[in-house]
Parts: C-alpha cells; structure tokens; sequence
C-alpha cells in the first residue's frame, strides 16, 4: 500500500526507523513512501538514489540530506520568489 507524505510531515514517515540507518535500509523499509511536492510526487526510494551519504545517525541528517537533493518544484511554485528585489 502506498504511502502518500507531504514535506512536512517527512519526519513522521521515519518514526520507525532505527538510527543509525544505511541508505539502503531506508529505501527498502520506506519503499512505499511516495513524497508528494507542491508541483507533483516522487517515491522516497528514487530521491535516496540521488543522496551521496551512505549512512545517517540520526532523522535529522536523513531529513537535511533529502532536502538537499529535492528538485526546485517540490518545494514551491516554479519562479517563485521570497521578496522584491
């Protein structure tokens, strides 16, 4: 069964998981994870392919590196802009 997450609740979808983790692990554990972006979804196993890190000791860590290689349309409307100028 698919698991739908928003961004905001990623943190959530690692409660069961136990740190430190490898990468592998996290893929396969969570292989039903499907990240849903502001324009669209991902399966988590697919952005964890595009992480460099092959362990991570804590949620934190797996969080930041996700977002890290998340494309610019998961997190907002394409050209969107903080402020002027």
């Amino acid at each position: 069964m698919t698991t739908h997450v928003k961004l905001n609740e990623l943190d959530e979808a690692f409660a069961g998981l136990r740190f430190p983790i490898e990468r592998e692990t996290v893929a396969t554990e969570l292989h039903d994870v499907v990240l849903v972006y502001a324009d669209g979804e991902e399966p988590l196993p697919d952005v964890l392919d595009r992480v460099g890190t092959q362990s991570f000791a804590d949620r934190d860590e797996l969080e930041t590196e996700i977002y890290n290689v998340l494309p610019v349309e998961a997190v907002g409307e394409p050209g969107q802009s903080e402020g002027e100028g």
